[in-house]
C-alpha cells in the first residue's frame, strides 16, 4: 500500500504523471441524480464508473491468448 503524502500548494504535476497514477491504481467515480417535483422524487439515477488499466485489474497468473 502506498503512503499518502501531504499536498504542497506550489508543487506541479504533469497531466501524464497524474494519468499514469490513476490508471496504475484505479479510481471510482460515483454520483447520484435526483429529479423531483414539489419535494417528491420522480427519478433517481445512480452512476458509478471504474477507471483503471487492464493490467492493474488482472492478476499475475491471468493470461489472455497465451501471452502477457
Amino acid at each position: 500500500m502506498t503512503e499518502a503524502l501531504p499536498a504542497q500548494s506550489d508543487r506541479r504535476i504533469a497531466l501524464v504523471d497524474l494519468l499514469d497514477r490513476v490508471l496504475a491504481g484505479g479510481v471510482v467515480i460515483s454520483g447520484d441524480i435526483v429529479l423531483s417535483i414539489a419535494d417528491v422524487d420522480m427519478v433517481v439515477i445512480s452512476l458509478r464508473t471504474l477507471v483503471s488499466s487492464v493490467s492493474s485489474l488482472m492478476a499475475d497468473d491471468d493470461v489472455i491468448g497465451g501471452e502477457r
